[in-house]
């Protein structure tokens, strides 16, 4: 695992979306998986600014979102459809059929969730996977406890995922308390991941992430055993970490 301390969340964003578009430059078919929450903002925002400039294509590249609310429409703002194309979609060239997120009114969630990773499949499996990190040590909505052999699922809202994710909504009350999300199995096969985590208050879930043990009480935990994973983290995020696993930049 590298850890990269950034000293700051702009230069956090900066160092993603370089990482980003450096994976579609080099293979411009690339599957990516995007996540969203506010973490990822910034690098969107750079992504799209490389866009303009010319810098990158994304005309062949796949995108796979790593959940959706349940019972939540792609219209509504508050859905994760709405938030990737508000975002990133509708400002770069990617195709719409080339961009992926579950559906959360699906009728039948079992036959959605196994839908969704024949997609994976046939599209080749994923590049590059790109991950915030919750308070509790969540990646995905795949909260503690999950089990790490899952792959697509329907999975219930911890409560302090809940009330982190309220500030998105008029009132907490209207947070759904479901979501289908990429499962634990579904991340770690991507070829490479990065993990984004920026603020005081992800330090501690960043150290039990880095430096605890691998369990499923801390969902991020896994990453230790995956070959290739970034960590971009900026000071704050990084304080509770020991100098040695530090790389300023």
């Amino acid at each position: 695992m590298e850890v990269i301390i950034a000293k700051d969340y702009e230069s956090l964003s900066k160092q993603a979306a370089m990482l980003l578009a450096s994976q579609v430059i080099s293979q411009p078919g690339s599957v990516l998986a995007l996540a969203t929450g506010s973490t990822p903002l910034g690098a969107y925002k750079n992504l799209v600014s490389f866009y303009n400039e010319g810098i990158v294509d994304f005309s062949r590249t796949t995108v796979f979102n790593l959940d959706e609310y349940y019972g939540v429409a792609p219209e509504n703002p508050c859905s994760y459809r709405w938030f990737m194309e508000d975002n990133l979609f509708k400002h770069i060239n990617i195709r719409r059929e080339n961009t992926h997120i579950p559906n959360g009114l699906a009728g039948d969630t079992d036959a959605e969730c196994r839908e969704y990773e024949e997609k994976i499949r046939q599209a080749g499996g994923i590049d590059l996977q790109l991950l915030g990190i919750g308070g509790n040590g969540h990646i995905g909505f795949n909260e503690p406890g999950d089990s790490f052999k899952s792959v697509t699922h329907l999975v219930e809202l911890d409560s302090g995922t809940i009330a982190a994710n309220s500030r998105f909504f008029a009132s907490r009350d209207q947070v759904p308390r479901q979501a289908i999300s990429m499962g634990i199995r579904s991340i770690m096969a991507a070829r490479r991941i990065i993990l984004l985590a920026s603020g005081a208050g992800k330090a501690k879930a960043v150290y039990e992430m880095v430096q605890g043990p691998v369990t499923p009480e801390h969902p991020a935990s896994v990453l230790q055993l995956h070959p290739q994973v970034t960590v971009i983290a900026d000071q704050e995020a990084a304080s509770l970490l020991p100098p040695m696993a530090e790389a300023q930049v």
